[in-house]
């Protein structure tokens, strides 16, 4: 089984959690890519650079400079200290970007009601140069940024780079994909971290959904999570980075 891992930028920039993730990727995640955001890292950039963050519903409008600021801190700072922190343990890792060996194209977001830019929506993923370099035993670790093939580069969700790659792999292996956040699961109780739902169906889920038994700021998540499993994951788990066992399964 392949299993694609996502972590966000604000959990790469706490070391200990950063540790704890390589650790247990080093001890049994060999077959693994690694997705990861970067947007607490980015925001940290403009504001020292003195660029002006724009966001609508926690969105990031992704004008010329912001993009700028996006690629330095997605592809450069967050995926090189991944990538180091990964080759300390002799997991031997590999950077990526979308236009790396074009393994992500993607189009530029079509103007609606909100004009977000140089956001990217994704077209294709190469699975071959994934399977290519996991063959090698090289852990492929994709940043959120991707190109249009013809030069443009792109600000692109990493959730939904997560599970594009997930949905792509899944065609020549079974796929997990793993959210990484800053909760052990999912919970029936925010507060309480003992309440963990360990496995969730669809027809659990809308049961909890009319219950309002599940946090609303989880539930967006969850859609996705479902739609890829839909698509052909095999399972998705929701957990914390440094127990990638635990956690919710859904499937």
């Amino acid at each position: 089984m392949i299993r694609i891992i996502k972590i966000g930028g604000k959990l790469i920039e706490n070391d200990a959690v950063l540790n704890g993730l390589c650790d247990e990727l080093s001890a049994c995640y060999r077959d693994s890519v690694l997705v990861h955001g970067g947007g607490s890292m980015a925001g940290q950039l403009s504001a020292r650079l003195g660029i002006r963050t724009r966001m609508i519903d926690g969105r990031r409008i992704t004008d010329r400079e912001t993009l700028e600021v996006a690629v330095m801190a997605y592809a450069g700072w967050a995926n090189k200290k991944l990538v180091a922190a990964l080759q300390v343990r002799n997991v031997n890792a590999c950077g990526l970007s979308g236009c790396d060996q074009k393994v992500i194209l993607a189009h530029k977001r079509e103007v609606k009601e909100i004009d977000w830019g140089f956001v990217g929506d994704i077209d294709r993923v190469d699975t071959g140069v994934l399977a290519g370099l996991l063959h090698r035993q090289v852990m492929p670790v994709i940043s959120p940024i991707t190109y249009d093939g013809a030069g443009q580069l792109l600000n692109t969700n990493a959730d939904s780079v997560a599970g594009a790659v997930a949905v792509a792999l899944s065609r020549i292996d079974d796929t997990e994909l793993i959210f990484c956040f800053d909760k052990p699961g999912v919970l029936l109780d925010v507060n309480d971290a003992d309440s963990v739902i360990p496995v969730l169906d669809k027809e659990k889920y809308a049961g909890y959904l009319e219950q309002g038994a599940i946090h609303a700021g989880m539930i967006p998540k969850l859609d996705n999570a479902f739609k890829t499993i839909k698509a052909g994951v095999k399972s998705v788990r929701l957990t914390d980075p440094c127990h990638l066992d635990g956690g919710t399964v859904l499937r």
